[in-house]
């Protein structure tokens, strides 16, 4: 449940509770003052009529109407109590409908004196009543609810706002700002005065270390050129070949590194053409020089970078390669690519949290400097793309990517637009 329909059911409930508790006093009270003034009534009523009784030895006059001895339908209770030598008043119900009854003994206890008033008008006046309090409490209740429901909103509409800054955050966007986007004063605004803080203090170090990794890199540069050239200038050999290796190797980080400083920079523009998919596939493939199983469902132009294609593609192929296990499935289908392996799979933390610099995180992927994922997954983003990774039920590492379809060229002048 969100916390909009949280609070609102919270202050239905509590509206609605509130409401019938007041209803129900209120109710009672009105029951209450109604019957004690009715039993007042009656015992005004009897002591008029036995004033009149001991006067006349008979009912005169208005006591007549109002008071009878010993009336056939007196309640028993007042019967027995008037048995007693005691009078009382009492609220029954009868074949005429409820009435207050007042009795007292006469004549040495040997007849009883009655009084009998209808309660009819008193109970229409209570059930009137009791539509007002209804409808009173209704009403209430829908205001409160549509008043609990609107600051409901207004409190969800803010925390989904700065969620769905914080997100962008998250996905990298450190420069967004959630105090602006979200108003007042409240507990609200200082979370996302919080949050803003905790945003400029990440950007503040992101730029700190791509701008070490990037002065690293270019510093590594110049003298790895020298290294390189000094290399090539040793005899030949088996020792001579593992110096040159390790400093391709090394240069190949260098050539990384610098490509991941420009594009967490943001500054990498794509050069977007239309490319069957088909060619550059099996063009990468052959660049790589990987044994590759290419499955192809069904061709498609899409609109895309060719460079960044095939290093996306490429580093996709070569981790499979290193960290993963023959056989290379890449299977084409539209405008999806997957390229699977056989090995143990994605780490967690990858499928987690995405490829990460200099993190490989399990043993048996092999060794690697976590660069090769995380330069995909930077030309995917300059090219308008997604990667995803996952695990194969069976086994084995799966990267998808989704590239976009190239548009439809509009048809020209006099042109048939239908295949």
């Amino acid at each position: 449940m969100t916390l909009r329909r949280q609070i609102a059911t919270a202050v239905a409930a509590i509206s609605v509770l509130v409401a019938v508790a007041v209803g129900l006093l209120v109710h009672q009270a009105m029951v209450r003052q109604h019957v004690d003034q009715a039993r007042g009534s009656a015992l005004t009523a009897l002591d008029a009529a036995i004033g009149s009784y001991e006067r006349n030895e008979e009912l005169t006059g208005g006591a007549r109407r109002q008071a009878a001895l010993d009336d056939p339908e007196l309640p028993a209770r007042l019967r027995t109590l008037a048995a007693e030598g005691r009078r009382g008043s009492l609220l029954a119900r009868g074949p005429e409908g409820e009435s207050v009854w007042a009795a007292t003994p006469v004549r040495g206890g040997g007849e009883v004196l009655s009084v009998r008033l209808g309660f009819a008008q008193d109970r229409q006046a209570i059930a009137d009543l009791d539509r007002i309090i209804l409808l009173a409490v209704v009403a209430s209740v829908f205001i409160t609810v549509l008043a609990g429901v609107l600051v409901a909103d207004r409190i969800s509409r803010r925390l989904r706002t700065a969620a769905a800054a914080a997100r962008g955050i998250a996905a990298g966007r450190t420069d967004t700002r959630i105090g602006e986007l979200v108003d007042g004063r409240d507990e609200v605004a200082d979370l996302a005065a919080a949050v803003d803080l905790m945003s400029r203090e990440l950007h503040r170090r992101l730029e700190d270390e791509q701008r070490f990794t990037a002065d690293v890199a270019h510093e590594l540069r110049t003298p790895l050129t020298g290294l390189v050239t000094a290399a090539e200038l040793l005899p030949p050999g088996r020792p001579t070949q593992l110096v040159q290796n390790r400093v391709q190797a090394l240069r190949a980080l260098v050539e990384d590194l610098l490509e991941v400083s420009r594009l967490d920079a943001d500054v990498e523009l794509p050069d977007l053409s239309a490319v069957p998919l088909e060619r550059a596939v099996r063009r990468t493939v052959t660049l790589t020089g990987l044994d590759v199983e290419v499955e192809m469902a069904a061709d498609a132009s899409v609109r895309t970078d060719l460079r960044r294609l095939d290093r996306i593609l490429g580093n996709l192929l070569l981790n499979a390669d290193r960290h993963g296990g023959g056989p290379i499935h890449l299977h084409v289908d539209g405008h999806r690519l997957t390229v699977r392996d056989h090995g143990p799979g994605f780490p967690d933390e990858l499928l987690r949290d995405g490829p990460q610099r200099f993190r490989t995180s399990v043993r048996e992927r092999g060794r690697g400097h976590g660069l090769g994922l995380t330069i995909a997954q930077g030309h995917t983003r300059v090219i308008g793309a997604t990667l995803t990774f996952t695990n194969h039920p069976t086994g084995g590492a799966v990267a998808t990517l989704h590239l976009p379809a190239a548009p439809h060229p509009d048809p020209g002048p006099g042109e048939d637009p239908s295949p």
